[in-house]
Order: C-alpha cells, then structure tokens, then sequence
C-alpha cells in the first residue's frame, strides 16, 4: 500500500515520498517499508526508520519532516495508526461455515457469513448472528444467543452453570442454573473467558462491549454497552455495570454490586458486595476502590508507619 493510499484511506493528506507500506510497527523498530505513529509531538524528537509516519495534527513549526519520511497528519494518531494497521494486516480468520471438526446440535441456528472454528461446540437451541467468529475451541452451551459480528477467542465458553449452591443438612446443594446469556452485536470475548448462565432470567452483555482474556462473569450480571474489562477481571453473581465504563485488569467486585455509567476502575481494585460505585471526576482505586487522589494520600500515609512506629518506640523508652 502506497503513502497515498494511506492517506486515502484516512480522508487525509500527506507529505513526503510516495513509498510502498508493507506492515505497521513501533515508531522505535520500524524500517523503510513501514508505518508508525507519534502520539505526541515529543515521540518526533528521536529519529525513526519508518517509511511513513502518522503524526499530530497543527504540529510546532520547529519539528520538520526527514526527507526519506511520508508523514500523515492526523487529529488522534493512535487511532487513525489503528485503522491502517488492521487494513495492512487483516485477521486470519476461520472459513465462512463450520468447520469439520466442531460439534454443532441440530437445533442451533448460524447467521449468514458467520464462522465456527475447529473444535468448537455449539449447545442446543444457541442461536448465532450474522458475521460472528468463533475461533477454535469455543464453547456454547444450550440455549446461548450471539448478537451480529460477535467475536468468541480460542477456549472461552458461554453458558457454564452459575456458582450457585445452598447449604441443607450440612452439604451444599446445587441451585438450579435454568436462565440464559445473551450477548449483543459487535461484542468481542478474549481468549479462556466464562460468562455464566443466570440461574434465573438472563445475564447479558451490552452491544459493542470488549472483554480481555480470562474474564469471568458471573450469573445474572448485566454488563452495558461499549464497556471495556481487561484481563483477569472476576464478577460475581448480580452485577451490574453501566455504558461505558472501563475496568482495569485483576479487578475483583463483589455480588450485587452496582458500576454506574463511565465509571473507570483500575487495575487490581476491589469492590464490595451490595456496593454502588457511582462515577467522579477520576479514576478508581485500591480496595475498597476509591478516587486515586484520595488512594494515593492514603498509600503515602501508611508508608510513613514504619519511621512513626519508630519514634514511639525511642518515645517509650524515654
């Protein structure tokens, strides 16, 4: 692909040699024959290999092209980079079908132009959308509906019972797990992820939402639109989140607990059963998660213990 064609694809201009772009790269590791991005003017300070480089927009005077570079203006670079990089270099995905080696009931309804991946396992009564993608060894249980242009990664599996049980006559006894899950359109699940069945009603994930690898969501949460959860991430039974919220990697909430709209977790906090996390102007942290101002003040304090602990030693002794 062609600067030019570059620039085409990103509705912008383009200044500099008109070279050949084969693949995408750091700005650090790029070569003649590839692209990368400056997110901000400072990432122009060091000298780059790339053929192309996708740079801020309005940039300062001072900061000149390098003769051997194609540069492409652009509003928010990561993104428009993002953009190329998956033009340059498309998914391999499975074939348009099912493939020979999955197992798919007789009752399961596959949208047009969606693809079942090898060792894949397809439930009674799972209803697929259009254009989805279930790479190998996906698991969907009985009764499981997908949404168009869902993506399934390598080993998740929907519609696992609930960890449900209550405790009679000193055992615990399995509560019967007969709800649903349904997931929405443009929804992509990493990798080694779990989403439970409601034990009763449904646990659902909103349109557009993306979920890391070895995410797991617990029966009847109710996860909204366009969230994101990184990695190692644990909700349990009831959850709900709001549209748009963002939740680190390795965060635990616990069941019932509400995540309002936009709310922005980070990573490893923790939020308790029952709790209402309801949006702030900053991010949340620590556990019990609270503003990162007030996290960090707190985190400071405590680092002062030891020398403390120490004057009133010295204290007592006098």
């Amino acid at each position: 692909m062609k600067a030019s064609e570059i620039a085409t694809l990103l509705a912008a201009n383009f200044t500099g040699p008109d070279l050949e772009i084969t693949s995408a790269a750091a700005i650090d590791a790029a070569t003649p024959s590839e692209i990368a991005f400056a997110a901000k003017p400072a990432a122009l300070a060091a000298p780059s290999q790339a053929g192309c480089l996708i740079v801020p927009a309005n940039l300062p005077s001072e900061i000149t092209r390098p003769p051997h570079q194609a540069w492409i203006p652009a509003s928010d670079p990561r993104t428009a980079f993002a953009q190329v990089a998956a033009a340059l270099h498309p998914p391999l995905l499975p074939a348009i079908g099912v493939h020979p080696s999955a197992t798919v009931a007789p009752e399961a309804q596959i949208g047009e132009g969606s693809r079942i991946g090898p060792g894949c396992v397809v439930g009674a009564h799972v209803t697929i959308g259009r254009d989805c993608v279930l790479h190998s060894n996906v698991t969907l249980y009985p009764g499981v509906t997908l949404g168009d242009r869902v993506i399934l990664h390598a080993g998740a599996v929907l519609g696992a019972d609930g960890f449900g049980f209550v405790f009679r006559n000193g055992r615990y006894e399995k509560f019967p797990q007969i709800g649903r899950v349904e997931i929405g359109n443009d929804v992509e699940i990493g990798a080694n992820s779990c989403i439970d069945r409601a034990a009763l009603g449904v646990t659902r994930i909103g349109d557009g939402t993306k979920l890391d690898n070895m995410v797991h969501i617990g029966h009847n949460c109710q996860i909204g639109r366009h969230v994101v959860i990184a990695a190692q991430t644990g909700l349990s039974g009831g959850v709900t989140v709001g549209d748009y919220a963002v939740i680190g990697g390795q965060v635990g909430i616990g069941d019932k607990a509400r995540i309002e709209s936009g709310v922005v977790l980070g990573s490893g906090s923790g939020v308790l059963t029952s709790k209402i996390v309801r949006k702030g102007a900053e991010p949340l942290w620590g556990t019990p998660a609270r503003p990162l101002r007030e996290y960090l003040t707190q985190l400071a304090a405590f680092s002062k213990l030891p020398s403390i602990l120490r004057r009133l030693e010295k204290l007592e002794k006098k």
